[in-house]
């Protein structure tokens, strides 16, 4: 109900797209107006109540009035009441604005629902215009590697897990170095483009967490997440969930974005993406019996034309009856 294009009022549909418009062109206050006046003649709208919350927010911003801020609350928890899959993303916007979990502030349908609307133009945007590069980085790490082990990356793994593939790029970086490649994305569009790749043995709509948890335990010779856990904030049950999964001596890569400040925990940042701490991704790993063998500044993509920090992380699975490493690898 939540993505429904239209309230079944046309009038109520024309206030809609004008108060659409109107925030657009930066007036959220006759925004807000227009927005009121749709949900008059259709109520039960949950994207009308979101698009009021977003012209408050935006009030809140020019005004920092108490008021302005608590009127957005309000519209974002009415359109979470008839949303509660909550595919518009208000949990995100509450949280910006103080309310509610911010590390619950992504849910599935919201990560959904954007990334397929994202899909047919996501390649070319992500890479073109914010220049991504998470799965060269990742591939030139592991290529980086000694040869040997503890920690060591062959030519060749047999069996690598893809989460969060989007429409295959990180699979098409691995092409050469992966025997079963198997992906999953909460996108079903995302997935129909990683399909037409030819290069995944099997594809997944599901979110990471529950995928690893489906996957044989101690199977995984390499675990990659390319630019996904900025949607993801608490990171206890995918590290674990990978550390499941990997057999003894393999390897999981990833790219977070990392805090602006320093920080010690995580960071639901106004770009609306999580941002974890050097010192968070350390205890996290410890507590899933990863052992870091590398961690490593990685900018990952661009916003507004200004690198985005992050890190770069290999984690292994150590080998039976080798000692841990203790250690982390800086370049």
């Amino acid at each position: 109900m939540s993505r429904q294009l239209s309230s079944g009022d046309l009038l109520a549909d024309r206030r809609y797209a004008y108060a659409e418009a109107c925030l657009a062109e930066g007036d959220p206050g006759a925004a807000a107006e227009m927005a009121s006046q749709a949900l008059d003649l259709a109520p039960g709208y949950a994207p009308a109540w979101f698009l009021l919350g977003r012209a408050r927010e935006a009030l809140f911003g020019q005004s920092r009035d108490e008021a302005d801020r608590l009127a957005a609350l309000s519209a974002f928890e009415r359109a979470l009441d008839l949303d509660p899959s909550d595919a518009l993303g208000s949990r995100l916007h509450r949280a910006a604005l103080g309310g509610g979990d911010a590390l619950a502030a992504m849910s599935p349908a919201y990560i959904r629902a954007l990334f397929d609307g994202y899909a047919p133009r996501f390649e070319r945007h992500l890479v073109d215009e914010l220049g991504y590069c998470g799965p060269a980085l990742i591939v030139a790490a592991l290529d980086a590697l000694p040869g040997t082990p503890p920690v060591c990356a062959p030519q060749h793994f047999s069996n690598v897990l893809d989460l969060g593939c989007g429409t295959g790029l990180m699979g098409r970086a691995l092409a050469n170095r992966a025997g079963r490649l198997a992906g999953c994305d909460l996108s079903p569009a995302m997935l129909a483009q990683a399909g037409r790749t030819g290069l995944y043995e099997r594809l997944v709509e599901a979110d990471l967490v529950t995928f690893l948890a489906g996957e044989p335990e101690a199977s995984a010779d390499l675990i990659v997440a390319a630019d996904v856990f900025i949607y993801l904030g608490n990171l206890t049950s995918a590290l674990a969930g990978m550390a499941r999964a990997l057999r003894p001596g393999g390897l999981a890569v990833f790219t977070v974005q990392s805090p602006q400040e320093e920080e010690t925990g995580v960071v639901l940042g106004a770009d609306g993406r999580y941002a974890h701490a050097d010192a968070y991704l350390q205890a996290e790993a410890r507590q899933a019996e990863l052992v870091v063998a590398e961690m490593r500044p990685a900018a990952i993509r661009r916003q507004k034309r200004i690198d985005v920090p992050g890190r770069l992380l290999i984690l292994h699975k150590h080998l039976i009856g080798t000692p841990e490493m203790s250690a982390t690898r800086q370049p």
